[in-house]
């Protein structure tokens, strides 16, 4: 059917029909040489009768054709061998052409690709990922930064010392028995006396000085 309508094998029919055609070649080269094996047991047999009736001249010549016949079939050998490494040849250039086709085709998708990606493009694009990157790094930052002084300023003393005993806990480190033992101001001579008696002190030191205005 192909050959009818022209279309051209593949490289797979092709090697298919290359190795078909050598295996019936091989075939007939493989039946001559049985034909040729039995001719030359039928010339032994022949020789061996016309020597033992001491025919000399019908034995020279059955031997001059034994010999030929025994040449043919040394040439069937070797269309034998010739055969086979014609085979092992088709079949190594039916898998380069493979190789070449598959190349081939690598190629023309590689140049696909290039075309569909533009260097300038992507290196465009990766430059505008960073920069927007940095920028979301830097919002996360300052809104960070914004929510801890809001969160600082609103103040809540309790509520910050409540966080830090729970964190201070989570990490098993118990506060009360650590801070009961945390040093605190000396009591004595250089602790601030109270406003009481610094009001007291100034009563007395204007007294005094109206005494000596009247006397």
């Amino acid at each position: 059917m192909d050959k009818l309508f022209g279309k051209k094998p593949t490289v797979k029919e092709q090697l298919k029909e290359n190795d078909r055609a050598l295996r019936k070649v091989n075939r007939d080269v493989d039946r001559d040489r049985r034909e040729l094996e039995r001719e030359e047991k039928k010339l032994e047999a022949d020789i061996k009768k016309a020597a033992k009736d001491g025919n000399k001249q019908v034995a020279t010549v059955l031997a001059k054709q034994l010999i030929n016949i025994r040449k043919q079939k040394t040439r069937t050998y070797t269309a034998n061998s010739r055969i086979q490494a014609a085979g092992s040849t088709a079949k190594a250039m039916g898998a380069n052409v493979k190789l070449t086709e598959a190349m081939g085709a690598t190629a023309k998708t590689m140049g696909q690709m290039n075309k569909v990606m533009n260097p300038q493009a992507v290196a465009q694009t990766m430059r505008d990922f960073e920069v927007a990157n940095t920028k979301m790094a830097m919002t996360e930052e300052m809104m960070n930064d914004t929510l801890d002084d809001i969160l600082n300023e609103s103040g809540d003393e309790e509520e910050s010392d409540a966080i830090v005993s729970q964190v201070l806990d989570e990490i098993g480190i118990e506060i009360s028995g650590k801070m009961s033992n945390a040093p605190s101001a000396h009591k004595g001579s250089l602790a601030a006396k109270p406003i009481s008696d610094k009001n007291a002190d100034a009563d007395a030191e204007i007294e005094r000085m109206l005494a000596q205005l009247k006397s």
